[in-house]
C-alpha cells in the first residue's frame, strides 16, 4: 500500500462520495499518459490495482484520479 500524502488528493477525496465504507474505486490517470482502471483507495492509501500484485506506480506519477465506483468482483 502507498500512503497518499499530497494535499490535492486529500482535498479531492474529501469531496467525493465513497464507494463503500472508507474506500473509493477510481481510475488513476498518470502523468505519462497511462491509465489504470479499478484502483482502490482505502483510508488515504493506494491499496490495490485490479490485475496487479503490487501498485505499478507511485503517488508522484499520478496526474489525477476519477472516482468511478466500478464494481470490484474479486
Amino acid at each position: 500500500m502507498i500512503r497518499l500524502i499530497e494535499k490535492r488528493f486529500a482535498d479531492y477525496f474529501r469531496h467525493q462520495s465513497e464507494t463503500g465504507m472508507g474506500y473509493w474505486i477510481v481510475t488513476a490517470h498518470l502523468k505519462d499518459g497511462r491509465v489504470f482502471k479499478q484502483v482502490m483507495v482505502d483510508s488515504g492509501y493506494l491499496a490495490k490495482v485490479r490485475g496487479y500484485q503490487d501498485i505499478p506506480f507511485l503517488e508522484g506519477d499520478v496526474d489525477h484520479f476519477v472516482v468511478t465506483h466500478d464494481k470490484w468482483t474479486d
